[in-house]
């Protein structure tokens, strides 16, 4: 599957996902849009890809938006399909990543950024407001008070602040962005990816919820994982002092 917005490839257990248009700051649209949901439902339905990096090409992650709006009706959900994607979901933030390009961050599960990245919301600068996630997932994100600041004064912050705020999870020299990735979904694929994608679904369907809900969900997805044959080998192999063989099954 070819696209004009995005380069896919896969190598091993992880595919990538890589913002192809560094020439115009990876603008987010109404085309791009639809060629992201269109690999991750690609992506998705691949039992053999347990990890997913979303990167970018150039020295910006994406300076968000083209056309103003990256809504094309008010019932599109922009990069809900990240979220819904089976698989864990790592960004590689190499640079700006404001607008739009911060909220197709933000509907990654890990953010890891360069030092040098910069990140931010300034919609109400312009009379708008973020209408891709941002007002929904920061606040999820981070303490809600400095959600609030950076949503209401359009402020932009740095790699260092943001990993103090809790908006990114690792900060590191731009030489080290993409193989502390590779790295992280290494140490994530030695896991049982069955109970990997099961720990992403109780987690996003708990958030919603009251917590005894929540707890239901994770008890049902918890007897899940109890019949599958990764179950077993995970004990089996700690008892005989070896790694474990997940089958995915």
């Amino acid at each position: 599957m070819s696209f004009a917005t995005l380069a896919v490839t896969k190598s091993g257990h992880v595919a990538e996902i890589g913002l192809s248009r560094a020439g115009d700051g990876n603008p987010i649209d109404a085309r791009f849009l639809d060629e992201l949901e269109q690999a991750a439902a690609s992506i998705h339905e691949y039992a053999d890809i347990h990890v997913v990096l979303l990167t970018a090409a150039g020295d910006s992650f994406s300076r968000g938006a083209s056309d103003g709006t990256v809504i094309p009706s008010p019932d599109h959900l922009p990069f809900r399909c990240l979220e819904l994607m089976a698989q864990p979901v790592i960004a590689c933030i190499q640079g700006d990543a404001v607008g739009a390009g911060l909220e197709l961050a933000l509907a990654c599960d890990i953010r890891i950024a360069a030092e040098h990245a910069s990140f931010g919301l300034a919609e109400v600068t312009r009379g708008i407001i973020p209408g891709a996630g941002g007002t929904q997932r920061l606040p999820r994100l981070m303490p809600f008070g400095a959600a609030l600041e950076l949503l209401m004064t359009g402020d932009r912050v740095g790699a260092a602040e943001a990993y103090r705020l809790g908006l990114v999870n690792r900060v590191v020299p731009l030489a080290e962005l993409l193989p502390t990735a590779l790295a992280l979904a290494e140490k994530i694929n030695g896991n049982g990816p069955l109970a990997v994608r099961a720990v992403k679904e109780a987690a996003y369907r708990g958030t919603s919820l009251p917590l005894g809900d929540g707890l239901r969900v994770e008890t049902a997805l918890w007897w899940a994982t109890q019949q599958t044959e990764d179950a077993k080998e995970g004990p089996k192999a700690f008892a005989e002092k070896r790694k474990p063989e997940f089958k995915g099954r």
